[in-house]
């Protein structure tokens, strides 16, 4: 169903203030992986505002919707979303990567509320993804299980070992999405390890590839839509998107991969994502 104009104004102010609490982060952490962080704010907010099924009132609810950060370093991303969700109060962000903290660098399930699946070393989180899936389909649940990697992340192998499990079974009920930022820790992906021609590897392997603007609303809701009614091939949503989204000065810049700041550069930081999502 077509995403509505009042749905999109609710979407883009989640994500304009989800981008702002990455900054917030990222000052009361002394660093973060920014970049990388703010290039999947709008995949992240869509997904646990819009179509995942989940109730941070029952985060172990049996028949929920599963979600893996497959890309751990993300993790000053998604923990803000899951506060901004509902799990735990956003004052408790003030404390990320402190001694004591449940909050780190990469996601511990032990420890934050709603995570499903701890992850950080990278490559891992598809194959968690497939057996999800096949536990699922076993116990005969509907839930889904989508799974978030980096591009970077994708030079790893384990990934198309996953990759080729999930086609081979027909784990339609595996949602795979790639933050397809085109830079990582130590570059550029075409530089370090080319990745192209690379929805023409998903399809060898037997997806289905959506290639979208991860950052437009209505391309995100179209192949969400399309993933989540999936019944032939698994769906794997190949998201562009810019590294340092809405920070101008970190946009596509690699230094920002991991960045430290302090106020007077937070503060600008976050004047540049009010600008560029119109004052909001």
């Amino acid at each position: 169903m077509p995403i509505t104009q009042e749905e999109r104004q609710m979407l883009e102010k989640t994500a304009c203030e989800l981008r702002l609490k990455i900054v917030d982060v990222m000052e009361w952490s002394g660093g973060s992986h920014i970049g990388g962080s703010l290039s999947c704010a709008d995949i992240l907010t869509i997904l646990y505002f819009k179509y995942l099924k989940v109730d941070p009132m029952n985060p172990c609810w049996e028949d929920r919707d599963r979600f893996i950060l497959s890309k751990g370093h993300a993790a000053a991303g998604f923990i803000p979303v899951l506060a901004k969700k509902g799990y735990f109060a956003e004052d408790e962000l003030r404390t990320f990567n402190h001694f004591g903290s449940p909050f780190a660098m990469h996601p511990d399930s032990n420890k934050v509320i709603g995570c499903d699946v701890s992850s950080g070393s990278l490559g891992h989180g598809l194959s968690i993804a497939a057996g999800l899936g096949l536990g699922a389909r076993y116990l005969k649940k509907s839930y889904k299980t989508v799974c978030l990697l980096g591009d970077g992340e994708c030079c790893e192998g384990s990934v198309w070992e996953a990759a080729m499990s999930i086609s081979h079974f027909k784990l339609t009920n595996v949602i795979t999405v790639v933050d397809r930022n085109r830079l990582m820790i130590d570059g550029k992906t075409e530089d370090v390890m080319s990745l192209e021609p690379f929805a023409d590897k998903w399809k060898a392997f037997g997806f289905e590839v959506l290639e979208i603007d991860g950052h437009d609303y209505s391309q995100l809701t179209q192949a969400f839509d399309k993933a989540w009614s999936a019944t032939e091939k698994p769906v794997m949503i190949l998201a562009n998107t810019v590294k340092g989204k809405g920070v101008d000065f970190m946009e596509n810049n690699v230094v920002y991969h991991y960045a430290s700041a302090d106020s007077e550069v937070c503060k600008k930081a976050k004047e540049s994502i009010l600008r560029s999502m119109g004052g909001m």
